[in-house]
């Protein structure tokens, strides 16, 4: 390893490809024009049916031909910093005796967040059997107190050759005669596998769902990110202008969503509700539904259980389970005492439930046949990539450029449906996709409006109950929520 002190920098900007509007189809048939990513060719595909107007399609393309590279750490742990913090740092592994390189970086533009230049120091450049080589820098820079990992540059959401492999189910609007709907398994606060949820549903295909709440207790883990509605009963609150998929049938859209529940005791004084199924926060009123599926939090606070008819058959102390047939309202702080005031046993309460489409401000009708789920980031819109990062709460490098697992769902012109699946985080052989470059290939899929799913190690499709992907974690995860065809 050569230890010159040299600083270099280099500018490293992502080329952003147009890719040309696919006609909406007769039918629902994949792309014959080139792969939207890498060299242009087109890919390799196999396809299958799997039902009556549901098509399963395995797609490859491109070759590995990159290699390894040594990331050095900025002091809060990210990959990247400024300009001021990058050149410190390299300063500080140049006096350590390595040759580091300063990397300007572009976090791509979204529809409401501007683009952000950002720094990288690293160290070294291997060809991909070379990977021990990289590891050992790592090594030489933790014994000089420098934290440092191997990084493939195929991760980096520059310029690649690929691989992808991808898994891709299109449902024909003129030939399907099932439905849609989404599952959080047997209980909100239980995190469990797409296949489970797969099996549950009686589902011929899904795909894992939204995000889930990770910095909440373990148990409470299952919690939808954002909306979730499962058979019109709303299970999760929205997060305000998130995207949102809703379903009516095999009817789906996507669109922009928020929640409004409000409270009515018989005295009339109203009281917004903050929260569905989730743990509850200084201060707030939150609903527990019969899905909930554990004890509401011993927390010092109130509750009252009110039964299908409106009645509230019991004030409690908070801590306790959800009666079937019934809910709970759980008051802390001040809201425990609005609680204690205004809802007294053997009166009535009422809730005013809303989810309203942020793009027609109007209500959508919560029926048996009306499901919801909330996404990660909006992707198109009207056929025209639109990411909505900030709205969406991933405006960052590692969301918007690094390429991971993605789990996206796009509708066309006609109505179809489009679940789609790209594998990442194995190095020479599938890549992933950055954000952008997701919004890409579902508009070369042929999607009109399209949204990412969570993804990562949660990324996983399934048919007939069994996965048939590769996830990241090596196998299939535990997760909030799921998205299903059904018979």
């Amino acid at each position: 390893m050569s230890r010159r002190i040299i600083v270099g920098l280099s500018a490293i900007a992502l080329t952003i490809t147009a890719i040309p509007a696919q006609a909406d189809r007769a039918g629902q048939t994949f792309p014959s024009s080139a792969f939207p990513l890498g060299q242009n060719g087109i890919p390799v595909k196999s396809q299958r049916s799997i039902a009556p107007g549901v098509d399963l399609f395995s797609v490859m393309y491109g070759t590995s031909t990159q290699g390894w590279t040594v990331t050095v750490l900025m002091p809060n742990g990210h990959d990247d910093g400024r300009l001021t913090t990058a050149q410190t740092k390299a300063e500080e592994v140049a006096a350590a005796g390595f040759t580091p390189t300063l990397e300007k970086i572009v976090q791509p533009a979204a529809a409401d967040a501007p683009a952000v230049e950002r720094y990288l120091v690293r160290v070294g450049l291997w060809t991909f059997k070379q990977r021990a080589k990289a590891d050992k820098v790592v090594k030489e820079l933790k014994e000089a107190g420098i934290r440092a990992k191997t990084d493939y540059l195929g991760d980096d959401g520059l310029e690649t050759t690929g691989p992808w492999d991808m898994r891709v189910l299109m449902v024909d609007p003129k030939t399907f005669k099932g439905s849609f709907r989404t599952s959080v398994g047997t209980s909100v606060a239980k995190r469990e596998t797409t296949s489970s949820m797969s099996k549950l549903t009686k589902a011929i295909a899904g795909v894992n769902g939204g995000f889930f709440n990770i910095h909440t207790p373990k148990a409470l883990q299952g919690d939808p990110m954002g909306v979730s509605v499962v058979g019109g009963k709303l299970l999760s609150e929205a997060v305000p202008g998130r995207s949102g998929l809703v379903i009516n049938g095999r009817k789906a859209r996507i669109t922009e969503l928020q929640t409004a529940i409000t409270a009515i005791p018989a005295d009339g004084a109203k009281t917004e509700v903050k929260g569905v199924n989730r743990a509850a926060g200084a201060d707030e009123l939150v609903l527990y539904t019969e899905e909930f599926g554990t004890k509401t939090a011993a927390d010092g606070g109130a509750e009252i259980v009110v039964d299908a008819q409106g009645r509230i058959v019991n004030a409690r102390e908070a801590g306790g389970a959800v009666p079937r047939g019934a809910y709970v309202l759980h008051g802390t702080g001040i809201m425990a005492d609005w609680l204690r005031e205004h809802a007294l046993e053997t009166s009535i309460m009422k809730l005013d439930t809303r989810v309203i489409d942020l793009r027609t401000q109007r209500a959508v009708p919560l029926t048996p046949e009306t499901y919801i789920m909330g996404g990660g980031v909006g992707l198109l819109r009207n056929g025209r990539v639109r990411i909505t990062a900030q709205a969406d709460g991933h405006a960052s490098v590692v969301m918007m450029l690094r390429r991971h697992p993605r789990t996206l769902v796009g509708v066309t012109k006609s109505g179809g449906l489009i679940l789609a699946t790209v594998d990442g985080r194995n190095p020479g052989v599938t890549v992933g996709a950055s954000m952008v470059e997701a919004a890409q290939l579902m508009r070369w899929l042929g999607a009109k409006q399209a949204m990412n799913l969570d993804g990562g190690g949660s990324t996983a499709m399934v048919v007939n109950h069994k996965v048939i992907n590769r996830p990241s974690d090596g196998s299939e995860r535990t997760v909030g929520d799921g998205l299903f065809i059904t018979p």
